[in-house]
């Protein structure tokens, strides 16, 4: 698992039994924390932006969506807090690949079985989005080092690429 006192944009506590998120509706005035504990918050949190980002509002639906599979594992009750969640951002990509990654874990699974799988392929899709991010951010510098010459080395990025729009790194900016 993850410790609770790393920073990342999402994060598990494993004590509350929630994902908390950096509500980033607040930046850059105020750092809140918020626990994620029924899936009106998830849900909340996606569609009002305090999650922002591909990549994090994907990861944020998967522990959504395992959440609402710890409540109710039917097939019914999936398909209803999987519709719930891709309500909040029909055009995000991420957020329905990750509602089909936890769709996946899950099927086939006895219900009694769900709810550890749904959280486990969150928990594991949280890790790949880090270690993808460390990975963009390690070959992005080794591309980015000769273009250095000791002048100023100016970027521009498109809509959300820092650390704030995945778990940890960022997509465009992980190589600075």
């Amino acid at each position: 698992m993850f410790s609770t006192d790393e920073l990342s944009s999402l994060r598990w506590d494993p004590v509350a039994g929630a994902a908390e998120i950096i509500d980033q509706t607040l930046l850059p005035h105020t750092l809140r924390w918020c626990h994620l504990e029924s899936l009106d918050d998830y849900c909340h949190a996606i569609s009002a932006m305090q999650v922002r980002g591909a990549p994090l509002i994907g990861i944020t639906a998967a522990f959504g969506l395992a959440h609402a599979i710890g409540k109710d594992a039917s097939n019914a009750g999936i398909k209803a807090a999987s519709e719930r969640l891709l309500a909040t951002r029909p055009t995000a990509v991420n957020l329905r690949w990750a509602l089909q990654q936890v769709g996946d874990a899950v099927a086939g699974l006895a219900e009694g079985e769900r709810a550890a799988a749904a959280h486990d392929m969150a928990v594991a899709l949280r890790g790949e989005d880090i270690a993808n991010c460390e990975r963009i951010g390690a070959n992005g510098f080794e591309l980015l080092r000769p273009l250095h010459t000791g002048d100023t080395l100016n970027f521009m990025t498109h809509c959300n690429a820092g650390w704030l729009a995945t778990i940890q790194w960022g997509t465009a900016l992980s190589p600075i």
